[in-house]
């Protein structure tokens, strides 16, 4: 079993990657078909007020925390490669940092940024509206899926 920073640095990730899943899992189990089911002038509102309220200290500090934490933990057992774990840190880590962390920046954020752009009410906004649905939901699957793999690194690596 691994010990001393490592074990630090893996409960940790355990405990970021795995709330990050879950809010992703949510995500991609219902709130997003709540939402689909809604006209889609209300769906787009209320996909921007929760985009917008995303981004406040709770959850960002979640979601970059556990980057950071994700890349320390790579940092670190890269330069110092513990006995114990050590492919299962780089493994978790790189999954949380590729498919949660990078995902989210080149797929779910860019969309959220055009939908921004998009008047609720406007027939571009409606026409628009199903199809970011099903490809933002797309996406949130795959960070859903690299946030759980990750944590199960993370907690292997304390095995």
């Amino acid at each position: 079993m691994i010990d001393g920073p490592y074990l630090v640095l893996a409960v940790l990730g355990v405990l970021g990657t795995g709330m990050t899943a879950g809010v992703f899992y949510a995500f991609s189990t219902f709130v997003m078909r709540g939402l689909a089911a809604l006209p889609p002038a209300q769906g787009v509102a209320a996909m921007n007020a929760i985009n917008t309220a995303a981004v406040r200290v709770p959850f960002m500090l979640l979601f970059l925390g556990t980057a950071a934490l994700a890349l320390a933990t790579g940092v670190v057992t890269c330069v110092v490669w513990p006995a114990e774990g050590a492919v299962l840190l780089l493994v978790g880590s790189a999954l949380y940092l590729v498919g949660s962390f990078g995902v989210t920046v080149a797929a779910n954020v860019p969309r959220n940024a055009t939908l921004l752009r998009r008047e609720p009410g406007s027939a571009e906004a409606a026409g628009h509206w199903g199809r970011y649905v099903r490809e933002w939901t797309a996406w949130n699957h795959i960070r859903t899926a690299a946030s759980v793999a990750a944590t199960a690194a993370y907690a292997l690596a304390l095995v």
